[in-house]
């Protein structure tokens, strides 16, 4: 049985789609990583920066440890081995920030300036965390069908074949 929070369930669901996806994107030829495709961030590197970037952005809110780029979209690493390890950093602090989550910080409402608009908002803290991981969703949906549209296999993306989940 998962012992753990939902919290804790998406941040390992995170780190493990990472995981796959930056496998099958080490075999795509970097140019072709790169190539524009019409999608939101461009191409499938530019919208693994972006994860990374969304991500980097909403913890350093969380953890009081702001994280300031110049403009949304920016490319954070140009070279994949880097952005592939700095994933890999990232994904590691969200596991062990979500074990330490409690719900008295949850309910509390959360102020921050969003980097879309400038504009300052204050929502309850669990709104702004589930949307954090949905936004990891949602990218990582299009990065797989792009990769789907290179003919490369993304493999099984549902949270029941997460390693971490078992009977037993």
């Amino acid at each position: 049985m998962y012992d753990g929070s939902y919290y804790q369930l998406m941040a390992e669901y995170n780190c493990w789609m990472n995981q796959n996806l930056y496998s099958v994107c080490y075999a795509i030829p970097d140019e072709q990583r790169k190539q524009d495709v019409g999608a939101f961030f461009k191409s499938i590197h530019g919208t693994l920066n972006h994860l990374l970037y969304g991500d980097r952005a909403w913890m350093g809110r969380f953890t009081l440890q702001p994280f300031s780029v110049t403009a949304m979209g920016q490319e954070l690493y140009a070279d994949f081995d880097v952005l592939r390890a700095e994933r890999e950093i990232t994904d590691r602090q969200i596991i062990a920030w979500s074990s330490h989550l409690q719900s008295d910080w949850l309910s509390q409402p959360f102020e921050y300036t969003s980097n879309v608009d400038g504009k300052c908002r204050v929502l309850p803290t669990w709104v702004l965390v589930t949307h954090m991981f949905n936004h990891q969703t949602h990218h990582r949906g299009q990065i797989t069908a792009l990769i789907k549209q290179l003919g490369c296999d993304p493999g099984v993306t549902d949270i029941p074949w997460l390693p971490a989940i078992s009977l037993g």
